[in-house]
């Protein structure tokens, strides 16, 4: 979902100011950036289904919820890394920047053929550096299968392909049934 896009660096600033009138969403690492491409029908119908299932869950709690659009800003190594993760929850007042979160208590990934294995390696391995993360779930657009890994399993992972997905952010349950409505032909 991602190709290189420049050989040059860019500064964080650089990068921001770029992104904010642009067409493509780009994601950053230590001032390189690549470009992201489109999404599935699956992946758009996935997403939507989980914003339509967590927004009444998380009404009144004080979280903010995005889909696609909003980066998360990581820095590992004294690099700065910005993804756009699938989606993404932030509960924490002080983490309101414009343009992107820094204390996500959970993030989602729908796997694609084309980054599963940067989202099962690179970005779990990066998420889970954020002291606020609590969830990280990868969920596949071919079969009724997601991948939950938690900080209170010290990140050890739950396939789950039926029943309810408990999320330890906020401690609620959401049918598994409701991420999958609508999308046919799954293995």
């Amino acid at each position: 979902m991602f190709a290189k896009q420049s050989s040059s660096r860019l500064s964080v600033e650089e990068y921001l100011a770029s992104e904010e009138g642009g067409e493509v969403r780009h994601e950053y690492i230590d001032g390189q950036i690549y470009a992201m491409t489109g999404a599935s029908d699956r992946h758009g119908l996935i997403v939507s289904n989980l914003v339509a299932g967590l927004r009444p869950l998380i009404r009144g709690r004080g979280c903010q919820l995005f889909a696609n659009d909003m980066k998360v800003r990581l820095q590992i190594a004294e690099q700065d890394i910005f993804y756009y993760p699938d989606l993404l929850l932030s509960c924490d007042p002080d983490d309101r920047e414009t343009y992107f979160r820094t204390k996500p208590c959970m993030v989602v990934e729908v796997l694609s053929d084309s980054i599963e294995r940067i989202d099962r390696r690179e970005k779990f391995l990066a998420y889970t550096t954020l002291p606020s993360l609590q969830d990280y779930l990868l969920v596949s657009q071919t079969r009724r299968e997601v991948w939950h890994y938690r900080r209170s399993l010290d990140w050890a992972t739950e396939v789950l392909t039926e029943g309810d997905l408990g999320l330890d952010c906020l401690e609620i349950r959401l049918p598994l049934e409701s991420i999958y409505e609508e999308i046919e032909g799954l293995d």
